[in-house]
């Protein structure tokens, strides 16, 4: 019997195959169906059509929220503006309510206010196999040519910076679905505080986008979600096919963060870390980006350096150099079982 895969991401070496076999485009697809890219993008002329879809699978609590924000999220890395959303609700049999169904669409609603959005479309319907709703989000946007980012566009050279910090979204999600269990080791403001990651810091990295593109020459952005930050950066070196070098005592880790992957027993480098934004630019351009991004109230840092191909991924702590860890699946996956 074969064995099936954990839940998760697909391995990324796998889903390589599968676009290899069965992805198709026609000549207006400026970025396809890649490993790395955060969307497709097709060619609409002047501009181009920046296209992104992505599942809600491990939050409940505020999944409206969550659906816009991470579809906005990749639809930013391309430089592009996230424009119009469209939403596909599953809803359980036995569980769904008016009151229910109306505090996502509300959630949907108010994240699509925020970052200007039209929330204009979708699919809702109640269906049996769900223990819990899954909203799988559709984001369009648009960008002029000659401003488009790909993952895949990252130099040997460059600085790659993190904004933020490590596991924002985990952090959100662990104190939104295991608050009960939280509560006897933790007074109710740490825990309420680490809630509130998904808005503050938040989980959105639009604004850096935008911020980082209008500041400098960009060749890479991505936006490491499921498998966390270290397999974000997988991602990014097979995109771009180059190697990594990363400064692990640079990388930012907040202490709740900390705190809460210390409890579980997660490496904080494989936990879903929406919220942070990869960003490769040339070093002249760093502490400019850096500085602009302090100033609208975003941290930033240099993690790591592209290097050759031939290099590999390495991850250098106190002057011991090591493979960048790989993840089968995310490491908060293990708290769901």
């Amino acid at each position: 019997m074969r064995k099936p895969f954990p839940i998760g991401k697909l391995p990324l070496d796998y889903l390589a195959e599968l676009m290899c076999r069965y992805a198709q485009a026609d000549e207006r697809v400026v970025v396809g169906a890649e490993i790395g890219e955060d969307a497709a993008v097709i060619d609409f002329g002047d501009r181009y059509l920046v296209a992104k879809t992505d599942p809600i699978t491990f939050a409940t609590d505020e999944i409206g929220w969550y659906a816009v924000n991470v579809n906005a999220n990749d639809v930013a890395t391309m430089g592009a503006v996230p424009k119009w959303f469209l939403a596909t609700l599953l809803l359980p049999e036995g569980k769904a309510t008016k009151e229910s169904i109306e505090v996502i669409f509300s959630q949907i609603s108010s994240a699509c206010r925020k970052l200007g959005i039209s929330f204009c479309g979708g699919h809702t319907e109640v269906t049996y196999g769900l223990g819990r709703p899954i909203v799988v989000g559709q984001m369009l946007g648009e960008v002029e040519r000659g401003r488009l980012v790909t993952t895949s566009g990252a130099q040997v050279g460059d600085d790659i910076l993190l904004t933020k910090g490590l596991a924002i979204e985990a952090t959100s999600i662990i104190a939104r679905e295991k608050a009960d269990e939280l509560a006897g080791n933790h007074p109710p403001e740490f825990i309420a505080r680490c809630r509130e990651f998904l808005h503050r810091p938040g989980i959105s990295v639009v604004p850096e986008a935008q911020i980082a593109t209008a500041q400098a020459q960009i060749h890479a952005m991505h936006d490491p979600t499921e498998g966390g930050l270290a397999t974000g950066l997988w991602e990014l070196a097979k995109a771009a096919k180059v190697g990594l070098v990363i400064y692990e005592e640079a990388i930012p880790i907040l202490p709740e963060t900390a705190s809460l992957c210390a409890e579980y027993g997660l490496d904080p480098l494989g936990v879903i870390a929406s919220g942070s934004l990869l960003i490769t630019l040339s070093p002249q351009d760093s502490k400019r980006v850096i500085k602009a991004l302090n100033e609208a109230g975003i941290e930033a840092a240099v993690i790591g350096k592209v290097v050759e191909e031939g290099e590999g991924l390495k991850l250098r702590a106190e002057g011991v150099v090591k493979e960048l860890p790989r993840f089968e699946r995310d490491e908060i996956a293990r708290l769901f079982e």
